[in-house]
């Protein structure tokens, strides 16, 4: 933990901004416009008070004529300035908006191909508390801050060299005043970044913790969870609203500060540059020059230290975001993918498997299986809860690498190809139906983004979801809402099938694919599914016997380890697990739950 703290403190430095470049990069042709822009409204700022001090000296000692002179000079200034400062504008927030957009594609298309092993260890709403808040920090310092920044850094350099010009009595006591005014701002702002980045990881929590509420919000409700929820949360927010009120107070503490230093200063300097007009040591004008510039140097000074905070709270941001896009993956495609021989077969071997899931390394999910299914087999995988069944479908996948033993497909380690490759010649249909907020007919065309509409509602027919599809108010058109809200468990089930109908994948995998419809559905989908697998490599888990008679095989699996194999009549005269599991679910043949 020590080290992991000293780690998280490094990070907090604003160099961490330099993980923005490689987005910035490729628009160097608008960060130079935006930066000669900047130079100039800056350059234009720092011309305005030799303009005034024209115009005052010019009241005494010059005709009307060229006094008007002055003042239309000083008019075309304000006008340079105006168009400067506008395009400064345009291009530095066109530029702000562009990488944040493309921040925001790269960690998406990043984190969308992690493997599961990575969310064990982050929260969802983490994710997206980085994709939006952390972006939109970063989106206000590149669009805003950072401009400001560099063109109050412009202001300051320019204004002391002609603050220096002016009276150089005057700047060398102006000059005193910096090293008391850089204290605080040093030591306040050390305290900024830690309350910066303790701040964000607050907010990132809260949005955590809000997105696992709302998207479980009918077990929150049926459990009558409610107000526990809401504990959590209002908890959780009050922590982010604290450090939040640490790092406001601070940052005022330190303006506060800065500022009473930076005029107090200025006005005593100012004193003795009226002295200096009485003793007629310098001209009103050019006191009035001074004053100016005085001014703005000071200003310059205060909006930097205004910003140093900002570009703290976005240097940390930089750094979480950076941080989702290093992020190391337990499942990496290798550098050199073979591919699979086409057609696929369908070949299965699982050779002497062993897996821990890295949540929970004390726990053996699957000790020295070795499984082989052959092409156009249909197994059916068997046993208690928590016996290794969906860790068979989850490595077949390659959501997570076997600590040891390999999973091949027609012969060929699953390590060794890319995993959209072989993935695409596998269809999958859930436990848990997964639908998402669009169309029934685009949640069908998830597992084919190329099939027709007729091809879509073959698969519909082919899973009996189309009888009820039809019936929806807009048909296959309908609006099914976030995670199918609109739709029964069985009705997601049978659109889940659907869409694994229409995969047309050589290897099926079904988990629990009929677990939430009624007799009747269940019929009519076993019909489809013994269609859908013929000619097909198919992994069934079921808790239902009833739905696994039919298979070519079936393999039981007792604490991660297969203990018998063979059909179904076999196994029950073998006596063991799975004769007690069928006395426990048959009377007379029928299926009982």
């Amino acid at each position: 933990m020590a080290e992991n703290s000293e780690d998280r403190a490094k990070s907090k430095q604003v160099g961490a901004l330099r993980g923005l470049w490689p987005f910035m990069l490729p628009y160097k042709g608008l960060l130079i416009a935006a930066l000669l822009a900047l130079v100039f409204t800056a350059g234009i700022s720092l011309v305005m008070p030799l303009a005034v001090r024209r115009v005052i000296d010019g009241f005494s000692s010059s005709a009307d004529a060229l006094l008007d002179k002055y003042f239309l000079a000083a008019m075309g200034v304000a006008v340079l300035l105006a168009l400067g400062t506008g395009l400064r504008y345009f291009l530095v927030t066109r530029l702000g908006e562009r990488v944040v957009a493309d921040i925001r594609e790269a960690v998406f298309d990043r984190v969308i191909g992690m493997s599961p092993a990575f969310y064990e260890k982050i929260m969802t709403g983490e994710v997206l508390s980085r994709i939006t808040t952390d972006t939109t920090l970063i989106l206000s310092v590149i669009g805003s801050s950072v401009s400001v920044a560099l063109r109050n850094a412009l202001i300051l350099i320019g204004g002391t060299i002609m603050l220096l010009f002016t009276s150089a009595k005057l700047t060398g006591l102006v000059l005193l005043i910096v090293p008391v005014v850089m204290i605080p701002i040093i030591v306040l702002g050390r305290r900024m970044r830690v309350l910066s980045r303790e701040n964000q990881d607050w907010i990132a929590k809260s949005s955590g913790k809000a997105s696992e509420a709302l998207l479980s919000v009918q077990t929150v409700q049926a459990f009558t969870h409610e107000d526990p929820s809401r504990e959590t949360f209002r908890e959780v927010t009050e922590e982010s609203f604290r450090s939040a009120q640490k790092r406001i107070t601070t940052r005022a503490l330190m303006t506060m500060i800065v500022i009473t230093l930076i005029f107090s200063g200025v006005v005593g300097v100012l004193w003795i540059g009226a002295r200096d007009v009485r003793a007629d040591e310098m001209s009103i004008g050019a006191l009035v020059q001074f004053v100016i510039y005085a001014i703005m140097t000071a200003g310059a000074v205060g909006a930097l230290s205004e910003i140093w905070s900002e570009l703290q709270r976005a240097a940390g941001a930089t750094e979480r975001l950076v941080e989702l896009l290093r992020a190391e993956d337990a499942v990496n495609d290798p550098e050199a993918p073979k591919t699979l021989a086409k057609p696929v077969r369908g070949a299965i071997r699982f050779d002497d498997v062993t897996f821990r899931y890295p949540a929970r390394p004390e726990h053996i999910a699957l000790d020295g299986v070795t499984l082989d299914v052959q092409p156009g087999e249909t197994v059916a995988l068997v046993g208690p809860s928590g016996a290794g069944k969906s860790t068979i479908i989850q490595l077949l996948q390659r959501f997570y690498d076997p600590n040891a033993g390999s999973v091949s497909i027609d012969g060929m380690d699953l390590r060794d190809l890319a995993r959209d490759d072989f993935r695409r010649h596998v269809a999958l249909v859930p436990q848990d139906a997964v639908i998402f907020a669009d169309t029934a007919r685009e949640n069908i065309r998830f597992g084919r983004l190329d099939a027709t509409d007729a091809e879509v509602e073959a698969a519909a027919k082919a899973a009996a979801a189309h009888e009820f599809l039809t019936k929806l108010p807009e048909g296959y058109d309908s609006y099914v809402g976030e995670r199918g809200v609109m739709l029964s468990g069985g009705q997601k089930q049978r659109i889940a099938i659907a869409r694994a109908i229409l995969r047309d994948a050589p290897i099926l995998l079904l988990d629990e694919a009929t677990s939430a419809l009624d007799a009747e559905s269940e019929r009519a989908v076993q019909s489809a599914v013994d269609t859908m697998a013929h000619g097909r490599t198919t992994i069934i888990i079921a808790h239902r016997l009833s739905t696994v008679k039919k298979a070519d095989r079936i393999v039981v699996f007792e604490d991660g380890r297969i203990v018998a194999q063979g059909t179904h009549d076999e196994l029950v005269a073998e006596g063991g697990l799975y004769a007690r599991l069928a006395r426990l679910q048959f009377t007379d043949g029928i299926a009982a739950e």
